[in-house]
């Protein structure tokens, strides 16, 4: 069977479920996948690799490679490879993304890029999914064209009668005619008509638009409305392509509980978990305004976390209480909910590698498992939709199941599943008949993933505390019985600090309460480069709306230490970029800001309201931080370019990053007198260079 290597880099389990269906199909198509996370390094050894490569990679919000790829990365990087180190390797990259990001699949292009100038060659074109619009828009296609290309591959070698062969010499003209090129013109034409249009609105208006373009108005004017249980024509009477049913491998067996411990610890990575206690808690905007904002201190004083301003750290935190019980007594559990979780792989499965999930620990309760180890609000992905519609008994949910997992139901699947972040609860209060056995969530539910938070303090203002800065997240459910649904670590870190939080004031001044601090498991992350320049004397542009300033806080505490220990030393310029929505409701750190300005720790606060109107006779306010930055562009141009400064962007990803980004190519390319593509690459240098930093999410 002709065998090729097929490598994932993942960061919540999409790029393995895409890696893990192309192995599975492999098989009917007359193939041997050999199937790796990219962090196994020890498992396979591309430098010898004669067999065709498959490379699934993601991005992350910052645009770089999962964290599973960052050793991969950095042995590739090296330097003193020479530029034929991989001349041997043919290989094909789908790369994962999201384009209302900046760095749109980063991930993919970084390693891309680097295979290549090691002398790798394609033998079929990298693909780009775009998850804003349906990552399965080019995932699908991409795949179908997969198998094409691989026995081109094959059949050109056997031709050549070298299977081994190293070529060392680029491909000429007439070799890259025998590339193979997947049909993602079309794709690629769908996905610009899906993106926002100049209005603003959002992805499922501009669906519900190009399917009046392309002749399915009768859907949108029909008597009835779709809905996530009801569709309507075309949609209700097409035949429909569904994915083939995804092969089963887990055997659950529940067994009483012998009371054995369970920990926190036992469902994270190799890092260090530390259970340290909320020593504070504050309230940091008032009781108006749009987001609630709290400030939570830790104490790790008696543990060895240590951190530097621009350092985040993970928060291990649980699913709801009451939606893990509510999922207990929908499957029918509830009754065995401390029983203990015994897996093993079915003797008679069909799925080619399977192994236990490494998420799931052993010897833990099922109560345990759904609340500290799955990701149960995760959007359920088009596979696991198939596999509930055998598990469904009633002919009609049945039917929609399948319409949602089909390719004719994609734009359903968007609006009603994907976009509107229903989980697998949603789904089962939605179709009464399905009824999953355990093993089913276990296969397809991720793992519950820690969450990131940046530190907003300083060791040296605060020696043995932690402090770190969140907003509640509230947002609809999908299920109309309940009107709002917390964020699930932030819906959790409050209902922890209802005891001890103190209301809206400045945050330092607070005196901890008397109430039993709770406690939290926390974890390092890996050690990034979102740091205070090694020289002091270098300008700084801190660029951080709402949230985003917390690094800052952390930034600004330390240089004003520093200062102190070093009166005669010389410090560079720091220029704030800070926004929120109201100057009176939830302008974070208002008290803090104005002491660093008044002392000169902070020489420049620029800050803008959004939602505040003018007053009188004045002029319209600034609204957004990049309006800010454009009001002083000859500044900012001056310290970047010219005086080696340095300039971090902290908070949204998907908005405010790039609107920043694209106002700052807009100043350089103003400032110096250059073309916009020219002001691209200097920013690309800037970033290269470690002087434009960025701390993004979603």
């Amino acid at each position: 069977m002709r065998r090729f290597l097929l490598l994932y880099a993942t960061q919540r389990g999409q790029a393995k479920a895409i890696a893990e269906e192309i192995c599975e199909k492999a098989v009917t198509h007359g193939f041997s996948a050999d199937l790796h996370c990219i962090s196994e390094l020890d498992k396979y050894n591309l430098k010898n690799e004669t067999a065709p490569l498959v490379v699934v990679v993601s991005t992350t919000g910052t645009g770089d490679p999962p964290d599973t790829a960052r050793k991969f990365v950095k042995e590739i990087q090296d330097k003193t490879l020479p530029v034929d180190f991989f001349a041997q390797l043919r290989y094909a990259l789908l790369g994962l993304g999201d384009s209302e990001y900046m760095y749109f699949c980063n991930g993919g292009k970084v390693i891309d890029k680097r295979l290549q100038e090691l002398g790798a060659r394609h033998f079929y074109d990298t693909g780009h999914a775009d998850d804003c619009v349906g990552l399965e828009l080019v995932v699908d296609p991409w795949i179908n064209g997969l198998w094409a290309a691989l026995t081109k591959h094959f059949m050109s070698s056997r031709r050549k009668g070298k299977m081994n062969e190293t070529l060392n010499t680029a491909l000429t003209a007439s070799q890259r005619t025998d590339l193979v090129k997947p049909e993602l013109i079309y794709i690629k034409s769908q996905i610009e008509l899906l993106r926002l249009d100049d209005s603003g609105r959002k992805d499922s208006e501009v669906l519900e638009q190009n399917a009046v373009n392309i002749g399915q108005s009768s859907a949108l004017i029909a008597e009835f409305e779709s809905s996530l249980t009801h569709s309507v024509p075309p949609l209700s009477q097409a035949t429909l392509n569904i994915p083939a049913l995804p092969p089963e491998y887990l055997q659950v067996d529940l067994h009483e509980s012998l009371n054995q411990e369970e920990s926190q610890a036992s469902v994270t990575s190799v890092d260090p978990v530390f259970q340290v206690p909320i020593s504070k808690a504050v309230q940091l905007t008032t009781n108006d305004a749009i987001k609630t904002t709290l400030l939570v201190e830790l104490d790790i004083s008696k543990t060895d976390f240590f951190y530097q301003p621009g350092d985040a750290f993970n928060v291990i935190c649980p699913n709801s209480d009451s939606e893990v019980q509510s999922l207990l007594q929908r499957l029918q559990l509830i009754d065995q909910r401390e029983h203990h979780v015994l897996l093993k792989i079915k003797a008679d499965t069909k799925k080619k590698g399977a192994a236990l999930p490494q998420h799931v620990p052993k010897r833990c309760s099922l109560q345990f498992i759904l609340t500290w180890c799955l990701e149960i609000r995760a959007v359920p992905r088009k596979a696991f939709l198939r596999a509930l519609v055998d598990y469904t008994s009633d002919g009609a949910e049945k039917r929609r199941l399948q319409e949602l997992c089909s390719k004719q139901g994609a734009a359903d699947y968007n609006r009603f599943v994907r976009d509107a972040c229903a989980s697998l609860l949603d789904l089962l209060l939605a179709f009464p008949s399905c009824q999953p056995p355990l093993s089913l969530l276990l296969e397809h539910l991720p793992k519950l993933q820690p969450r990131p938070y940046s530190c907003a303090s300083s060791s040296l203002s605060h020696p043995g505390k932690l402090h770190f800065v969140f907003n509640i997240v509230e947002f609809l459910s999908s299920d109309t019985s309940v009107v709002l649904r917390r964020g699930v670590c932030t819906g959790w870190l409050a209902t922890l600090v209802e005891s001890i939080l103190q209301p809206n004031m400045r945050a330092s001044h607070a005196d901890g309460g008397k109430a039993l601090a709770p406690e939290i498991p926390i974890s390092p992350r890996i050690t990034n480069s979102f740091h205070l320049p090694d020289d002091p004397s270098a300008p700084v542009i801190m660029v951080g709306p709402g949230t985003g300033i917390a690094p800052f806080i952390g930034f600004l505490q330390h240089r004003e230490k520093l200062q102190e220990q070093h009166p005669d030393g010389h410090f560079g310029v720091m220029w704030l970029f800070f926004g929120c929505r109201h100057q009176d409701r939830d302008y974070l750190f208002r008290e803090e800001l104005r002491h660093f300005h008044k002392h000169r720790i902070l020489t420049h606060l620029k800050v803008s309201f959004s939602r505040d109107a003018p007053v009188g006779e004045e002029e319209a306010p600034v609204k957004y931080v990049q309006d800010s930055i454009r009001l002083h562009s000859k500044q900012v141009a001056r310290l970047l370019l010219y005086e080696n400064g340095y300039i971090y962007v902290c908070g949204d990803a998907k908005n405010m990053a790039r609107e920043v980004n694209d106002t700052l190519v807009e100043i350089i390319s103003r400032e110096v007198g250059v073309d916009k593509l020219e002001a691209m690459k200097t920013l690309a240098t800037l970033k290269e260079e470690k002087r434009y930093l960025q701390d993004i999410w979603s």
